[in-house]
């Protein structure tokens, strides 16, 4: 048996050069993509750290109300960590307690992420408005959020910032607990 050359022509299949086109052309498409996935990851690591805060506050907010029993969220900006204290018994020497019998009640944001809280102060009295809440509340600490078991909790702001400069802030309503996602204009580069 004997082929002649017009017969393999006929055969369908790809030729080196159309093979190295198209491995060119995927190769520069990918070069393209890249750099824009990488502004996608950082949105998303970002905007996730945001949501695992919230549900942090959310589950404070929750246990504070269900329990009659004030919740605090202790915040250490420097490292990122985060712990749902409750109040201590009494007559231990420490006000709050981490709270250990809850999933998801403390941990570790993402080291690419820094936050950065403000307490919010609440309107008083003397400042021509009635206080929140039916009483006087003790401020956050500029690292801590009190959750109260009427629904309410410590005003403030939770600034989120990933390492390109962006940033999201978390609005904490001192009267509904409800926690406010806002996009910030980003910041210039570290």
């Amino acid at each position: 048996m004997h082929t002649t050359p017009t017969a393999d022509r006929s055969r369908p299949g790809f030729t080196l050069v159309e093979l190295m086109v198209v491995v060119t052309i995927i190769g520069v498409m990918t070069a393209l993509m890249i750099p824009e996935m990488k502004g996608s990851f950082q949105d998303t690591l970002l905007r996730s750290t945001a949501r695992e805060m919230i549900n942090v506050f959310e589950l404070a907010n929750s246990r504070a109300v269900s329990l009659n029993q004030v919740r605090r969220v202790r915040l250490e900006e420097s490292s990122g960590r985060y712990v749902v204290e409750r109040q201590a018994p009494q007559g231990t020497v420490d006000e709050f307690v981490p709270v250990d019998d809850v999933p998801g009640a403390s941990g570790k944001i993402d080291e690419r992420v820094t936050l950065k809280f403000q307490p919010v102060e609440e309107p008083t009295e003397e400042k021509g408005a009635p206080a929140l809440g039916g009483g006087a509340r003790n401020v956050a600490s500029g690292t801590t959020v009190a959750f109260y078991p009427d629904g309410t909790a410590d005003g403030g702001l939770l600034v989120l910032r990933d390492q390109q400069g962006y940033r999201l802030q978390l609005r904490i309503n001192p009267v509904t607990a409800r926690v406010h996602i806002v996009d910030l204009e980003p910041e210039g580069q570290p």
